[in-house]
């Protein structure tokens, strides 16, 4: 039986078959395009109205590099920033902030380098403009959306009567109807959301809350210079000249001795 030999593989043939195999790619990571597809914000730090053209003329930096003065400027069809290095065809361009803001795309890396080398620029000492912490600000904003449903929440849950306390603490009207009374508090909240949320629990609060409706209920008679039982108009604490009333007996009655009497309040509301 004859077997045919296989001619041998040339060297041309191995370089075809080289050819054919697939090249390798880098991958492209999530975290790559989140960096490509970054940008960055400055803000002017005074007011500035609806535009305001950032001063290019003159621009020296210190160059650590050569420890030289170096001057700059901004040209789009430049790579460097640097007067120095950039060709005879350099054209400059303004840089303008919009309502005081200037957002620099990732594909725009010249103008970033000269915002941030820029003089004026608050990290180096300026008193114009500076970067903006967009990742920071973003957070800070959700921290606040999240910090105001929650208080909102607890208006929305709460029976009204635990809430009273907390409208008489912010000074919000409460001979009216629940909405009413609840619509101001959703209001605050917006407003201060942490500052409502630490009412909830704080012992001035519950005190004040007290303090106004035996005030209401002609229990205690507030004066300019003393807190007083009405029944008896005997002192209860002497006011300084200046200061409030209600301010000076709530001070009071989270004192040892003050207790007692807030106490006696607390009976005597309880009874009516």
């Amino acid at each position: 039986m004859n077997t045919r030999r296989q001619p041998a593989t040339t060297a041309s043939e191995v370089d075809v078959v080289e050819a054919k195999k697939p090249v390798a790619r880098k991958a492209f990571t999530v975290k790559q395009k989140k960096q490509e597809a970054s940008h960055s914000v400055y803000r002017t730090l005074n007011s500035s109205g609806v535009a305001f053209i950032l001063q290019q003329k003159g621009v020296t930096v210190f160059d650590k590099s050569d420890n030289s003065i170096r001057s700059i400027r901004y040209c789009p069809n430049e790579q460097s920033i640097y007067i120095d290095e950039q060709s005879e065809h350099a054209i400059r361009e303004a840089v303008i902030f919009r309502e005081g803001y200037l957002m620099v795309p990732s594909d725009k890396p010249n103008l970033k380098a000269y915002m941030e080398a820029h003089p004026e620029n608050k990290v180096n000492g300026g008193s114009t403009f500076e970067m903006v912490d967009t990742e920071a600000k973003a957070a800070n904003t959700l921290e606040m959306e999240f910090s105001i449903s929650k208080a909102i929440d607890v208006v929305r849950d709460s029976q009204i009567t635990e809430l009273l306390p907390i409208a008489i603490y912010f000074g919000i009207n409460v001979n009216r109807p629940a909405a009413e009374i609840k619509y101001d508090l959703v209001q605050t909240a917006k407003k201060s959301p942490s500052q409502f949320m630490d009412a909830l629990d704080s012992p001035t609060v519950r005190v004040r809350s007290i303090l106004h409706q035996s005030k209401e209920f002609q229990i205690l008679n507030f004066k300019e210079d003393a807190v007083k039982w009405y029944d008896s108009n005997q002192v209860i604490v002497s006011v300084p000249v200046g200061q409030d009333p209600m301010d000076v007996m709530t001070r009071f009655c989270l004192t040892d001795k003050g207790m007692l009497v807030l106490e006696d309040l607390e009976d005597r509301l309880a009874k009516l």
